[in-house]
């Protein structure tokens, strides 16, 4: 018996296309709850980013696993907190400014920039209104310590250097234009499994549904995962089961596919 159900928002709950969540995912959330099942979000983004998209979502949460899984929230309760280590600051910040790195700092209340170039023009231009644009700041506000996550302009091929010089940290990708930064112990399936201990769930008892390089450890980690249609292949792989995608009614699709849903 499914008795939770995870949830990414761009790609997933809200198509790259209209920018909207699709009837039929609103349809899906709401019979959803009235089943009694706990609805979370699974996200990157930190809780300063999640307003700008709550009116696309228009939806109450059970709970919130934001920043690839560093803090995670429900009932307005706590129950994972784990930010970036300040020491690994130390050389990463002179490396992004001898080579002109674009960066985003995401702490919990507020997010900023070192600088903006092409590829942060470029992704703006492709997430629309669900991205806001951020003030610049002086980068070394990191080593003060309560930065989550960097989102880092770089594409795959320039990663090994760059986590080179960023001990105690990894990746995770769910756009070639950059990376998610996210301590080596982080990522979305910790997250979920705080929260499924939390609530005394089973993995076995939990669904995901996701469409990124950054949901593929919460794919892999319960026991539904679903990957949209409009996925990447490694993404795909990664799940037990392959939707349609977000402007095909994927997630209603894949909750009949599992008899969690009948039929509209």
């Amino acid at each position: 018996m499914i008795k939770s159900v995870f949830f990414d928002i761009d790609g997933t709950l809200i198509s790259f296309k209209t920018h909207k969540m699709p009837e039929s995912t609103k349809l899906a959330l709401k019979k959803l709850r009235e089943k009694g099942v706990k609805l979370f979000i699974a996200t990157g983004r930190s809780p300063f980013a999640i307003p700008v998209v709550k009116h696309l979502l228009d939806f109450e949460f059970d709970g919130y696993v934001m920043l690839n899984g560093q803090y995670c929230v429900i009932d307005n309760k706590v129950i994972r907190d784990t930010p970036l280590p300040k020491e690994a600051f130390k050389s990463i910040l002179p490396y992004m400014e001898k080579n002109k790195i674009a960066c985003e700092f995401l702490e919990l209340d507020y997010t900023y920039s070192n600088l903006v170039n092409e590829r942060v023009l470029e992704l703006r231009k492709f997430l629309g209104n669900t991205v806001s644009t951020f003030p610049i700041e002086n980068p070394y506000r990191a080593e003060k310590g309560g930065t989550y996550q960097l989102c880092a302009y770089i594409k795959n091929h320039e990663e090994e250097e760059f986590f080179e010089n960023m001990p105690g940290c990894r990746g995770v990708r769910w756009n070639p234009l950059f990376v998610d930064v996210i301590p080596e112990n982080g990522g979305k399936g910790m997250g979920i499994k705080t929260m499924l201990d939390y609530l005394g769930f089973s993995k076995e008892e939990a669904m995901a549904f996701g469409d990124g390089g950054n949901d593929i450890e919460m794919l892999e980690f319960v026991k539904y995962g679903v990957a949209m249609g409009n996925s990447g292949e490694n993404v795909k792989k990664s799940a037990a089961y392959v939707t349609d995608d977000v402007d095909s009614d994927g997630i209603y699709n894949a909750l009949v596919h599992y008899n969690v849903l009948e039929n509209k």
